[in-house]
């Protein structure tokens, strides 16, 4: 699984204009589900980054995480994280997971997420959705668990 995290001040999504989900303080997850992923990957990556410390201390150091400052989080599911780019001018999308493979691994990540007391919202799945952030810092992480679980994941998924 890969992720784009980026901390807020607030994020919204919406399809054909209906607003889905809205958040104040706290992260838009961008999550790409890659072949070989499952739902040890989904929880691994959920603890990561609500105990992630990416949030300002009272020394304005980046001491506190998501739970500590009582933030929220909007995941947005976004296969095109497993794109690859290597050859030509169009991605390749080889290494993401199909979209019923996909589907119950992004509702399982919502769920480990939410049982950390995380407060979540999200887009819809395979939708066009517009996402609007305001990114403070700005601060955005590229978070893949192919770096904690190194024999699964995309990477092992050849272009065709």
């Amino acid at each position: 699984m890969r992720a784009v995290v980026q901390r807020v001040r607030w994020g919204r999504v919406s399809v054909a204009g209906k607003k889905l989900g809205e958040i104040g303080p706290g992260l838009v997850v961008l999550l790409g589900v890659g072949q070989g992923d499952d739902a040890h990957a989904t929880s691994l990556l959920a603890r990561k980054i609500a105990e992630l410390r990416i949030f300002a201390d009272a020394e304005d150091k980046m001491n506190r995480s998501l739970l500590e400052v009582g933030g929220s989080a909007l995941v947005i599911s976004q296969f095109t994280l497993h794109s690859d780019v290597k050859k030509g001018r169009r991605p390749y999308f080889g290494a993401a997971a199909a979209p019923e493979e996909a589907r119950p691994l992004v509702d399982q990540f919502v769920r480990d997420l939410s049982s950390h007391g995380v407060a979540v919202q999200t887009g819809a799945f395979g939708a066009m959705m517009d996402v609007e952030l305001l990114n403070e810092g700005p601060v955005t992480l590229v978070l893949d668990t192919k770096d904690w679980l190194p024999d699964t994941g995309p990477d092992k998924i050849e272009p065709k």
